[in-house]
């Protein structure tokens, strides 16, 4: 035999805990999405290093190869 005052408790009480764990949840929903995008930060910037150095190295190719064809060009 529930009174409506020990009803309305078990309402109340019952209405904490699920927003306890819906806080709970995005708590953790966002420390999940976080560390997914850190993760993507540092592919991007690994991806872009890994880029920077191959133009680099493409660059400087190409200053070697300069010189060589401006002594080829001037004994010809």
């Amino acid at each position: 035999m529930a009174t409506k005052a020990s009803e309305a408790r078990s309402t109340e009480a019952r209405a904490r805990a699920e927003a306890s764990f819906r806080k709970e949840e995005r708590a953790k929903d966002g420390a999940k999405a976080m560390m997914e995008y850190q993760a993507h930060s540092r592919v991007v910037r690994e991806k872009t290093a890994k880029l920077r150095a191959l133009r680099l190295a493409k660059e400087a190719a190409e200053k070697a190869v300069e010189p060589a064809k401006k002594t080829a060009a001037g004994k010809v």
